[in-house]
């Protein structure tokens, strides 16, 4: 076999594609381009999602986690407020000081005083504090109404009593106070009761 027949491409071979044109490499290079671009802003979108549910679900695992807390220590809260409310009652159930009293009410009632204060103090520190609503302006999402009295004294809309009082945590209520609203009396009021209560007097 000569060297010209071994260097020729044997019959019937597919020959190699030539090259495209300039136009046709650029097109073929932009549409490749293209297609990677788009895969990467499909992976970046889905990345995107994938770490804005990842937020997501820490914080609502953050905020279950604080909710559980804090139902936890409200409960703790109420029930040391009812023990700090049972230590008023009983500190209200003794006799009033009266000159000459033996020495032994007085030493308790001054020992039960200063267990008071010391219970209210601590509780302060940890965020629980006592409010005696008398004498501001009824807000039913602070107060609780029980009855209201006539009287000229107040004006309308002010505590006049507080049979209870209010109870903060961290400054978010823990136990609304009972109270006792002022209201206008009758005769200032007008129309057919304060009629019929002239009548009858």
């Amino acid at each position: 076999m000569t060297h010209d027949e071994q260097t020729q491409p044997a019959a019937g071979a597919a020959a190699p594609p030539e090259p495209g044109t300039p136009e046709e490499l650029m097109a073929a290079a932009t549409a490749h381009i293209a297609a990677v671009e788009a895969e990467r802003d499909d992976y970046k979108d889905r990345w995107m999602r994938s770490e804005a549910e990842m937020v997501n679900v820490r914080a609502r695992a953050r905020r279950e986690v604080d909710e559980t807390r804090q139902y936890a220590v409200q409960k703790f809260a109420r029930d040391v407020v009812e023990a700090a409310e049972n230590l008023r009652r009983g500190l209200d159930s003794l006799p009033q000081p009266t000159p000459g009293e033996p020495e032994v009410v007085v030493k308790v009632r001054d020992g039960f005083e200063g267990v008071e204060r010391s219970f209210l103090s601590l509780l302060e520190r940890n965020g629980i504090k006592r409010e005696d609503p008398t004498g501001a302006l009824f807000d039913a999402n602070l107060h609780q109404a029980m009855a209201e009295q006539e009287t000229d004294a107040h004006p309308p809309g002010t505590i006049v009593q507080a049979w209870t009082p209010g109870w903060t945590l961290n400054g978010r209520l823990l136990r609304p106070a009972m109270v006792v609203v002022a209201k206008a009396p009758a005769a200032e009021l007008g129309g057919p009761q304060s009629a019929r209560l002239d009548t009858t007097a």
